[in-house]
């Protein structure tokens, strides 16, 4: 039940860095350059993602393994946007990451497989 939540870890590191790394590190650079490199790193990140849903639908219902998946985005997004972008993180942030939470609470409060 590890193996998938590890994976969707490494999945959403590379898929965070593919979304919005470009905004800091290829910020001059023409726009296909862009999404040429944020499709190679997108490569990886199905690398992961596909495995992770694979192995994880045998221990999850879809909807918690979907909702398992945004709350490893909404951690991974976090760290990112402080100690790579700089940006804080606000109120409404832990707000809504709280709503997320509450989210799993509910979504894996349900009866398991």
């Amino acid at each position: 039940m590890l193996k998938p939540v590890i994976f969707l870890l490494i999945s959403n590191i590379f898929m965070t860095f593919a979304w919005y790394g470009h905004l800091k590190d290829l910020k001059a650079a023409p726009l296909w350059i862009a999404i040429a490199a944020s499709w190679a790193i997108a490569f990886f990140e199905y690398c992961f993602q596909v495995p992770a849903n694979r192995i994880g639908v045998q221990y999850f219902s879809l909807p918690q393994l979907k909702v398992l998946q945004e709350v490893i985005t909404m951690l991974v997004f976090a760290g990112f946007s402080v100690s790579y972008l700089k940006v804080p993180i606000t109120r409404n942030y832990f707000l809504a990451a709280m709503l997320l939470a509450g989210a799993a609470y509910l979504i894996f409060s349900e009866k398991a497989r």
